[in-house]
């Protein structure tokens, strides 16, 4: 049976950051996740999330410039102190919150013809991430993403995600499978799942094309929540979308799973 985490970056934004903890309580949630929780004292989300019984199970690492359109300093040259400095601010944040996860992006291409360059600079740098954060306790985790939403984003195919992660063969390290992310740039579902289960660490959904809720478009989640099922995944599965017309009004797809939803 799924289990569900209200990603508190894009759902129950009708409210201020803090009191959306609360608010996906309400809702049955039991588990969220976010982006980044940086903005706010690592203390002042243990205690939301302590104060309504939820577990944090996935935030990133810290981008670099986000606001300037950096999504992941781990392949950018020149940035390796930043991006070490960075992995230790995630462990720091990670242990306070009991996360046993973090998501550490891999950075936009800078130069077509130096992709080889930059990507054997990712692949150095997500080693040591890795292993850091392993030391620490914690998965880390790499996800494909369409470029399409990030233009020029250096991961985009869960063949690359999964090759890389074998070759470095780091206990711990593991594919953020993105269902949205998954149909727009590769289709066939239901068959990356069953080929790539054993090294995802995370799941998250949307529908497609347009982001919102996953009972619009064209994917049919409940049948891949069965696929899931099948072939044994036990871990959470991210609601990273962006409601349609407000969180709540929303919802009505998660009842069978949450039956504190209101009807």
């Amino acid at each position: 049976m799924p289990r569900f985490a209200a990603n508190l970056s894009m759902m129950y934004t009708e409210v201020p950051f803090l009191a959306r903890f609360e608010a996906c309580a309400r809702d049955g949630f039991q588990a969220v996740e976010f982006l980044f929780p940086y903005a706010h004292p690592a203390a002042e989300i243990a205690a939301a999330l302590r104060a309504n019984g939820l577990q944090q199970v996935l935030f990133n690492a810290p981008p670099g410039d986000f606001e300037r359109g950096e999504r992941g300093t781990a392949s950018l040259a020149g940035r390796e102190d930043e991006f070490r400095r960075g992995i230790d601010t995630a462990i720091a944040y990670a242990g306070v919150l009991a996360c046993p996860r973090v998501h550490v992006m891999a950075g936009l291409l800078a130069d077509p013809a130096r992709r080889d360059e930059q990507w054997a600079r990712y692949e150095r740098n997500l080693e040591w991430a890795a292993r850091r954060l392993g030391d620490a306790g914690l998965d880390t985790l790499i996800e494909p993403i369409n470029t399409r939403d990030i233009p020029g984003y250096l991961l985009n195919t869960q063949a690359q995600a999964h090759g890389l992660r074998e070759r470095l063969g780091v206990p711990g390290l593991k594919v953020q499978m993105d269902l949205y992310h998954c149909q727009i740039v590769e289709g066939d579902v239901a068959t990356r799942i069953r080929q790539y289960i054993g090294g995802v660490g995370h799941v998250q959904i949307a529908g497609v094309p347009q982001r919102h809720e996953p009972d619009l478009g064209e994917v049919n989640y409940p049948y891949l929540f069965e696929v899931l099922d099948e072939v044994g995944f036990d871990g959470w599965i991210g609601c990273e979308y962006r409601p349609r017309a407000g969180t709540q009004a929303g919802l009505g797809w998660i009842r069978p799973w949450l039956p504190l939803v209101s009807k």
